[in-house]
């Protein structure tokens, strides 16, 4: 049984869907990417759902980090042929210490570990900007919340899922949300939306 999955729907044609970028073993659906025209640009759009990891002394901790590096470098190859990437989706990475609600709960959570989040330095790094960083410095913005211990109710939460968009595209990027009204709806997902709009 397998809960991976990710889609990109789109009001816009789109062209060049792919859904083997990153060679994995396991095969699972965590990758695709599609090609769309906004204005008289081509922009790639990427979606991920990075594996959880947990726990760290197992195999699944070594797939997060191997599926990450290729990720990384298809992302600086992916670059060079084309500047105009947004990327987003579930990246199991918390990316800060004000990006989850107790910090020294997820030291060596495979979702904090420094060289986790070291891989998201790299991304960002190749030229890649955090978007919602970008808006709000030090604002919360948690975007998960755990089914357990009443973790909603009390806003026990974590940023993991994220937009990097590169850096010719990041001026393009006019706001970003994250809609938590899902969250509190009955029989919800985990996960909220995050919604950017482009200029």
């Amino acid at each position: 049984k397998s809960y991976n999955g990710v889609a990109i729907i789109s009001k816009h044609k789109l062209t060049n869907i792919k859904t083997d970028l990153i060679k994995d073993k396991l095969k699972q659906s965590r990758i695709i990417s599609a090609e769309l025209t906004y204005q008289k640009k081509i922009i790639q759009l990427i979606n991920i759902y990075t594996p959880n990891g947990n726990p760290v002394d197992t195999e699944k901790y070594e797939y997060k980090k191997d599926w990450l590096d290729n990720l990384v470098k298809q992302l600086k190859s992916m670059l060079k042929k084309n500047p105009n990437i947004i990327l987003g989706g579930d990246f199991n990475i918390i990316p800060a210490a004000e990006d989850v609600y107790n910090v020294k709960s997820f030291e060596d959570d495979a979702l904090y570990r420094l060289e986790i989040r070291k891989k998201l330095r790299e991304m960002i790094n190749l030229g890649f900007n955090d978007v919602y960083r970008h808006f709000h410095d030090d604002k919360e913005g948690y975007t998960f919340w755990d089914y357990m211990r009443g973790a909603w109710q009390k806003n026990n939460g974590m940023r993991i899922d994220h937009f990097l968009v590169s850096n010719s595209m990041i001026d393009k990027i006019k706001s970003i949300n994250i809609n938590k009204d899902p969250r509190g709806r009955e029989k919800p997902s985990d996960h909220t939306p995050i919604e950017i709009n482009l200029a």
